[in-house]
């Protein structure tokens, strides 16, 4: 099995050096279904011989966007991705730079919204011609594979190591972060891809408990949201088997779902233990990221206080296809964390301080006797004859408002009908881990037969637009090209 996997990626990459459009596509499949059957070991060999392929122009650009999704498949299956997946973001910052030249230029030739990265036509490459010239081909292309290359860069920024990368090289995940900023709204993998970025931004913090008034910092990675984080802290500092703090250590099954399990069906809703804020007092909300925690001298610290109500969430991970881990790497001494507890503001009430809320007016009940006189609805405050005492207490602040319940409620005209609009329906988003990167991108659907158009040419290495080089032919090959070309 080993031999033939072996033969049939050495097929494929002939075919995508040779700019053979008969073998690829049979090449690819064969590779696919060949790749769950062989050793690791034996899918990391074969992602080292896709590098060169993917850092270089050996390819066209089309063939060099499928060959990504190759080696994002091959990840999937629990491959170490190597220097591919570095390779892979490199690439990824190249045609998203072109991508978005595309978008601009669109923008300025009549507005509205792209066509589709997988229905780009030759009408689009002529409207952005108009404005971009000769760099039309390029920025088209750019965009026409752009898809492709998010889906890859996202599965490899699932991997602990990819993302390590991008923490020791801040100008490329800056630049990744830019791009996925202005493609989000038009193609969801970039907003998917954004939250994999701020996930890589920040592996540690400083947890202080106000109540036990100990400190510890904590080391974690994989973390997706402030639900995960909350639980995973529950997980390694309360209880003997953490780090002694008072309370209900989470259930297991709540801690595996974070960590690298599915949801327990038995097990789906997790109780909050604490209210999280931030040095300064602002709360930090569970929907929120680690990355999001303001810092002082640039550490993130994160304070542990009461509970003000109970809150409940969702048990599982937001990235499914990522793994979450959290352990507490040290406990800072007593006089240390007296050091830290001097910068952090004071507790605050558990809710905040409000201005009381005006008691409604009674409804009055209209008494039809002779007498005439009006009867206040039991329930209700009644209507002071003189100016209330000054001393009367006021109204708790530190307490959830509740709607007062009259204990018959008054008979009241039936409403005048409302017109609730209707819903516009859930937002279609691509769920984490799906199998779009275990297939190869299919080339748009325009016709195959098509003579190849009077374009201008591929732009030359330093265009002024910063676009990447096609490489020789490309531009007029019907085979590696866009169909339309």
């Amino acid at each position: 099995m080993v031999d033939e996997f072996r033969a049939a990626f050495q097929e494929l990459i002939d075919a995508s050096v040779s700019t053979d459009p008969q073998q690829f596509p049979p090449a690819v499949h064969k590779v696919y279904l060949l790749a769950s059957r062989i050793p690791p070991a034996e899918r990391e060999l074969a992602l080292e011989a896709l590098t060169p392929l993917l850092s270089g122009d050996h390819a066209a650009p089309g063939i060099i966007a499928d060959l990504s999704v190759v080696a994002g498949a091959l990840v999937e299956m629990g491959t170490d991705p190597g220097p591919a997946g570095i390779e892979i973001l490199h690439r990824l910052r190249t045609m998203g730079k072109g991508a978005i030249v595309f978008v601009r230029a669109w923008e300025r030739t009549g507005g509205g919204t792209p066509p589709d990265p997988d229905t780009v036509t030759a009408d689009a490459e002529a409207r952005v011609a108009a404005d971009l010239g000769a760099d039309a081909p390029a920025a088209t292309m750019c965009w026409w594979t752009i898809r492709r290359h998010g889906l890859a860069a996202k599965t490899m920024l699932s991997e602990p190591s990819v993302r390590s990368h991008t923490r020791r090289d801040p100008s490329l995940h800056a630049e990744l972060v830019a791009i996925a900023n202005q493609l989000s709204d038009l193609l969801t993998e970039f907003d998917q891809l954004r939250a994999l970025l701020r996930m890589a931004e920040v592996t540690s913090a400083l947890v202080m408990d106000r109540h036990s008034r100990r400190a510890f910092r904590v080391l974690f990675d994989g973390i997706g949201d402030n639900f995960q984080l909350h639980t995973l802290l529950a997980d390694a500092l309360i209880g003997p088997r953490g780090q002694g703090l008072p309370g209900e250590p989470p259930d297991p099954r709540w801690t595996a779902s974070f960590r690298d399990g599915p949801v327990d069906p038995a097990a789906q809703t997790v109780w909050g233990w604490w209210n999280m804020v931030a040095h300064d007092g602002s709360w930090i909300w569970n929907e929120g990221v680690p990355a999001e925690i303001p810092t002082i001298d640039g550490e993130h610290v994160l304070v542990l206080d009461e509970q003000p109500y109970p809150r409940s969430w969702n048990a599982g991970r937001r990235h499914s296809q990522v793994h979450g881990w959290l352990e507490v790497e040290s406990e800072l001494g007593p006089q240390e964390a007296d050091l830290w507890w001097k910068r952090v503001a004071p507790a605050e009430p558990a809710l905040p301080a409000e201005e009381p809320t005006p008691l409604p007016e009674p409804v009055l009940l209209h008494d039809p006797s002779p007498e005439g006189e009006a009867q206040r609805v039991r329930g209700f405050v009644p209507r002071a004859e003189t100016p209330p005492d000054e001393t009367e207490p006021a109204p708790r602040t530190d307490q959830r408002p509740s709607d007062p319940r009259p204990d018959e409620p008054a008979p009241a005209p039936d409403p005048e009908p409302v017109q609730v609009p209707e819903p516009d329906g859930d937002e279609d988003r691509e769920a984490p881990g799906e199998d779009t990167a275990n297939e190869p991108a299919e080339q748009p659907s325009t016709p195959a037969d098509r003579e190849p158009g009077t374009t201008p040419p591929a732009p030359a290495d330093s265009s002024p637009t910063g676009l990447p080089r096609l490489p020789r032919g490309v531009s007029n090959s019907s085979a590696w090209g866009p169909t339309w070309r």
